[in-house]
């Protein structure tokens, strides 16, 4: 199923997209109840079932375009981002290819919806794109093994790690510069895991006001998902709804040669194969 999470008549709905639109299926995930993404990830097979009936029973469906979306796990727990996952990335940055993975956080001010205009702040010179395979945790995940590991993953999504690099570079410690508001755009979708057979074998593509920047396939990940949801459990309780970032393929700015940083008017477009279009309008900050 794709799951759309949208503002709606009392506050935030859930949806499910057919092919005649999306419907609407806030009750019937939340058991009589409103429900979001995170609460049906925790919800089990029943629940999952019971919006899958509700979606396909009703004729009452609205066109994803005329939906005001919201990020699309809005109430995300943990936020857990990886960084040089892709060899190809780590590669054009001279950087080595990791021996463990690197993580770090970003936190709920940073989530962003598909099409929510982002602003670049005032401070930050070298703001730049980064498409990355997001998945969401749907078990509670506490030591598990990487060959169980993707049993705990509830779905994914499509995800965009905006970063400020003259900000994540003033030190060792890359939050400044990645935990800015609006910068981890996530949408539209959370598409169930059912539905994505192989998160190792996925396209994925980021383009700037049309022009293609980043084209690759998640096969080039350093470290998988199921490798990353395993290691992360080995040191936290991962709960549903906790999101992880998996890291970014080749092409970003940063790693060019003409460096010519992300501006306000600049719309960044994220896909991933089967996951949806994530698109993020850029704008200046108000002060």
């Amino acid at each position: 199923m794709r799951l759309v999470s949208f503002h709606g008549d009392g506050g935030l709905r859930l949806g499910v997209e057919t092919e005649a639109g999306v419907a609407d299926v806030t009750e019937a995930a939340g058991d009589g109840s409103r429900a979001s993404v995170r609460s049906l990830a925790g919800a089990g097979p029943e629940a999952l079932l019971r919006v899958r009936q509700a979606a396909e029973s009703t004729s009452d469906v609205v066109a994803v375009e005329q939906l005001r979306l919201a990020p699309a796990v809005p109430d995300a727990g943990k936020i857990i981002c990886v960084g040089l996952n892709y060899r190809k990335h780590a590669a054009e940055g001279g950087m080595p290819v990791p021996e463990r993975p690197i993580y770090f956080a970003k936190y709920a001010n940073s989530l962003a919806a598909s099409g929510e205009a982002v602003v670049i702040p005032a401070v930050a010179e070298k703001a730049d794109y980064e498409v990355e395979l997001v998945a969401v945790i749907g078990r509670r995940a506490r030591k598990v093994s990487e060959d169980r590991a993707l049993e705990h993953v509830f779905g994914y999504a499509t995800g965009n790690d905006l970063s400020a690099r003259d900000l994540q570079m003033r030190s060792s410690q890359w939050m400044y510069g990645k935990a800015i508001d609006g910068f981890a755009p996530l949408g539209p979708y959370v598409v169930t895991s059912d539905e994505v057979p192989d998160p190792q074998a996925l396209d994925l593509r980021c383009s700037v006001n049309g022009d293609l920047r980043q084209d690759s396939n998640t096969r080039d990940m350093v470290f998988s998902v199921a490798e990353l949801v395993s290691d992360l459990s080995q040191i936290m309780t991962l709960e549903p709804g906790d999101v992880v970032y998996t890291g970014t393929p080749e092409g970003v700015i940063l790693g060019m040669p003409e460096q010519v940083w992300l501006q306000p008017g600049d719309e960044v477009v994220c896909e991933i194969q089967g996951l949806g279009r994530l698109v993020t309008p850029l704008v200046a900050d108000p002060g």
